[in-house]
């Protein structure tokens, strides 16, 4: 279930990512200030060095990228950022002695850089999401192929056991995407985390209408998944070579948000499912933390916002989930062995 709020978490990410103009960048103090730096190279007593440049514009010293520590490279700090980042801690001091609330720079809230980091604690929470998810999906596979019985040529009996493999592979892909990208913001992290954070939230709804109306038969299957995965596909496709449309992203992450909550809500509701008071912690659980989406707040000392509390209330839901799929698996072989006797 790790991102599958993702639809209503993502949201206001995306809204968040489509305002560039906010109080902070929009405040006289702080433009004069990065049109000085990236006039200089300084901010105060702070001088880049890859904000030196020649009377021709070019970088003394060669390219930036070669001018910074290894651990920074990857990172792309340039000129631009760091004035940015320098002006905005100093303004949001000055801010602070005058009895100033944090304002947003650029459509986000000042956080401050731990070894270049730009979201810390952000980084972190994805980091444990990603273990979460390592460890959910690993136990599984123990389960089904050690544990549980299997059919004469090695397969599962549990007839999801494929499926929850993709989306076990999505989610780790998608969690590692969001450390990167919470880690240093820039068009290729950002489309990056989105791609596959949609390609996460589409296949959870393949999942959820495949898994809450027992389709077993292939063909069915492929009459469901089908359609989903070309719409998929092409709005992917659509966000990185078209247009980043933050709003259209919103409306599709809504609709597949919503639609799979309410099918796996229905289920736990008709089934009797030993474990469906599992999907009802989550459910209950994943609504309670979209609170902290709604509830924006800037982030505590500079490192803890309300997107970092969410991804920290991910991390229990994600291992209550997981235990779910183990038990439905149990719960489907054992009855399909029944059936066999």
């Amino acid at each position: 279930m790790d991102r599958y709020w993702v639809g209503f978490f993502l949201v206001l990410s995306c809204l968040v990512g489509a305002l560039d103009a906010s109080a902070g960048d929009a405040d006289p103090i702080y433009r004069t200030c990065v049109g000085q730096c990236e006039k200089s190279g300084c901010v105060g007593q702070r001088c880049f060095s890859h904000c030196n440049f020649s009377s021709d514009i070019v970088s003394i010293g060669g390219p930036w990228y070669k001018q910074e520590p290894l651990y920074l490279q990857w990172k792309q700090w340039d000129c631009q950022s760091d004035c940015r980042y320098y002006c905005m801690v100093d303004r949001e001091k000055e801010r602070k002695a005058l009895g100033h609330g944090p304002v947003k720079y650029h459509g986000k809230w000042p956080f401050k850089r731990v070894y270049g980091i730009q979201e810390p604690v952000s980084v972190a929470l994805s980091a444990l999401n990603l273990a979460m998810h390592f460890h959910g999906w690993l136990s599984f596979f123990v389960l089904l192929y050690y544990k549980l019985p299997l059919k004469q040529d090695k397969k599962a009996y549990y007839e999801y056991a494929s499926l929850w493999h993709i989306y076990g592979l999505l989610s780790l892909n998608s969690w590692f995407w969001s450390a990167v990208f919470h880690s240093r913001d820039v068009d290729l992290t950002e489309k990056l985390d989105y791609s596959s954070a949609v390609a996460l939230l589409g296949f959870s709804l393949i999942m959820s209408i495949l898994r809450s109306f027992n389709v077993r038969d292939e063909a069915a299957r492929v009459m469901v998944a089908a359609p989903l995965l070309a719409f998929l596909t092409t709005h992917i496709l659509f966000l990185n070579f078209y247009k980043l449309d933050y709003g259209w992203n919103m409306q599709v992450c809504v609709v597949m948000a919503v639609a799979q909550l309410l099918l796996w809500a229905i289920w736990a509701g008709v089934t009797v499912h030993p474990s469906r008071w599992k999907l009802w912690v989550v459910v209950i659980g994943g609504g309670l933390a979209m609170l902290l989406e709604i509830y924006d707040f800037p982030p505590y000392e500079g490192y803890v916002d309300a997107h970092a509390l969410w991804h920290a209330t991910t991390i229990p839901l994600t291992y209550i989930w997981w235990s779910f799929i183990r038990d439905d698996a149990e719960f489907c072989t054992s009855n399909l062995l029944k059936k066999a006797k």
